[in-house]
């Protein structure tokens, strides 16, 4: 499967996707670490995660699938949320919880 199709998949096919470096409970880098503690903040504990550290492929894949340059990315519903940045903005905001509010009725 290519890169594209396999990225396609796991967005499309779960709730809450973050691909990121390293993995929730050992991220290896801050951004990937601040992405999770505002996921868990919201109370998303379980998510999908892909350590793009881990997969080659899928580490440049992400990149063209969104046109976002850099990792974290976070996906909710399949759409593209953002990096650490518009993350962390969408959390001080309260979109984020309105965001993952929305899941269960999905």
């Amino acid at each position: 499967m290519d890169a594209q199709k396999k990225i396609h998949e796991t967005v499309t096919g779960n709730p809450v996707v973050l691909f990121m470096k390293g993995t929730p409970q050992f991220p290896q880098c801050g951004f990937s670490a601040t992405v999770v503690q505002i996921l868990k903040a919201c109370g998303v504990n379980q998510f999908a995660s892909v350590n793009v550290l881990a997969e080659p492929d899928i580490r440049q894949g992400i990149k063209d699938y969104a046109n976002w340059p850099t990792i974290p990315q976070l996906y909710i519903n399949g759409e593209f949320v953002g990096g650490c940045d518009i993350v962390k903005e969408m959390y001080q905001a309260g979109e984020l919880q309105k965001a993952l509010e929305n899941l269960a009725t999905h």
